[in-house]
């Protein structure tokens, strides 16, 4: 069982054009709503995987009535911490040349109540080395100490956590030792204060989180591919795609790949980017069932090419 955390969740409509036109009324091609919320992603990749997932989320309006359904509908376990605030809504606008639009509502503010009964929600979550996974960005009403206070409650259970999240909130929780973080190419370059342009950049930044205090981390870097730096020793990994489709949620897919592998060591890794390989090519935040992975397309070496440039 993996349990995800999602402070701020969402619905998430996204359509599909041709060509986005700015001030002109645009005729989607496709479009589709899907539950929403990086850990909720995470749960939605670990479902269509086939492993048991249980989704610990705030609900609160007419919103957060349908989001609750539609996972159900997708064989998740929804455990619901009711809210004053209605679940926010995103979209998303994608171009046939693969461009990403993305409109993210702010989302409700949580007060002292609500943020507590989350936190008693997770004491009811994994113990005994299971993992929880907690996702994305913190709604208004929580601290960025929130989720340091949640991977040391994890801990004392006896449980794993893994942590995506990003700025303050990220630093802050190092102290306290999750067993990984998953940022991207950005949002590493914003925890060390500089550019990563080179995959030893990478490297190197993902090292200080380490010293920081986390104890995996698992850096993605679009499409030049993953890292994985962990105290056994740290490989590099890439999964070609012939076109992306979309972008939304790759990372949570990956990160699931990672968690349901067993969440270290280079097999996980080869999870990550066959999971997120296949979840862009997918349209909107589909997630990849078993049958889109293509294992054969992933290579993980420990022999990293620290001087190779990024893209971008």
């Amino acid at each position: 069982m993996i349990v995800t955390i999602t402070p701020n969740p969402s619905l998430d409509r996204t359509y599909e054009l041709a060509d986005l036109a700015l001030g002109e009324v645009n005729r989607a091609s496709h479009d589709r709503l899907d539950p929403g919320g990086k850990g909720v992603n995470v749960s939605r990749a670990l479902s269509a995987a086939g492993h048991r997932t249980t989704a610990v989320l705030p609900l609160g309006g007419l919103s957060g009535q349908l989001l609750g359904d539609l996972l159900r509908r997708q064989d998740i376990d929804v455990a619901p911490v009711p809210i004053a605030g209605d679940t926010r809504i995103n979209v998303s606008i994608v171009e046939a040349g693969g461009r990403l639009t993305k409109i993210n509502a702010q989302g409700p503010e949580l007060s002292a109540a609500e943020s507590a009964a989350m936190l008693d929600m997770v004491r009811r979550g994994p113990t005994d080395n299971g993992w929880l996974a907690c996702c994305g960005s913190l709604p208004r009403g929580l601290a960025p100490e929130w989720y340091a206070e949640l991977v040391a409650q994890v801990h004392s259970g006896g449980a794993r956590i893994a942590l995506d999240t990003s700025g303050p909130a990220l630093l802050a929780a190092l102290a306290a030792r999750p067993d990984v973080v998953k940022p991207n190419r950005e949002e590493l370059a914003d925890a060390v204060g500089r550019p990563i342009a080179t995959i030893g950049d990478a490297v190197d930044a993902a090292g200080e989180l380490r010293k920081l205090g986390a104890q995996q981390v698992l850096a993605s870097l679009g499409a030049d591919g993953m890292l994985l730096l962990a105290e056994e020793g740290s490989w590099y990994g890439t999964a070609p795609v012939a076109a992306v489709r979309s972008d939304v949620g790759a990372g949570d897919a990956s990160l699931a790949g990672f968690l349901g592998a067993g969440g270290a060591g280079p097999r996980a890794l080869a999870a990550a980017l066959a999971h997120g390989a296949a979840a862009v090519q997918l349209p909107g935040s589909v997630m990849p069932t078993p049958a889109d992975l293509d294992p054969a397309a992933v290579a993980v070496t420990a022999d990293i090419p620290l001087e190779r440039p990024l893209h971008g």
